[in-house]
């Protein structure tokens, strides 16, 4: 199952600012802080793991700089009671780097996710 998942409408209200800067941002989506382990396909040793994560994008930390507009393969196992299912829910997912920032000895990257599969 192949899905597009970079389709959303966001009404006005969706607007809010963050941080002293006063950044506006966007957000079609809720954001869950879900801790998962993620493997990625272009450096299978970099131990990535989920900040948080929505149906539109994910932020992950990891130990490889991704660069801005790249595309990256990426999969997460979601457990299966955060699912509602019987058994855990392995998702492969593509998407595109929109942001990459040091986060302590990791690098946050931050990516919409473009399209995903359920495998298992």
């Amino acid at each position: 199952m192949l899905c597009n998942v970079n389709t959303v409408t966001m009404p006005p209200e969706t607007a809010k600012t963050v941080g002293a800067a006063g950044v506006h941002e966007m957000r079609g989506a809720v954001r869950f802080p879900l801790h998962l382990s993620v493997n990625m396909v272009e450096h299978p040793a970099d131990t990535a793991e989920t900040h948080d994560i929505s149906a539109a994008g994910v932020l992950l930390h990891c130990h490889e700089d991704y660069p801005v507009g790249s595309t990256i393969h990426f999969s997460i196992v979601m457990p299966a009671q955060t699912m509602g299912a019987d058994q855990d829910v392995q998702v492969e997912c593509t998407g595109r780097v929109v942001r990459c920032t040091p986060a302590g000895d990791k690098v946050a990257v931050a990516a919409i996710i473009d399209e995903y599969r359920i495998t298992r």
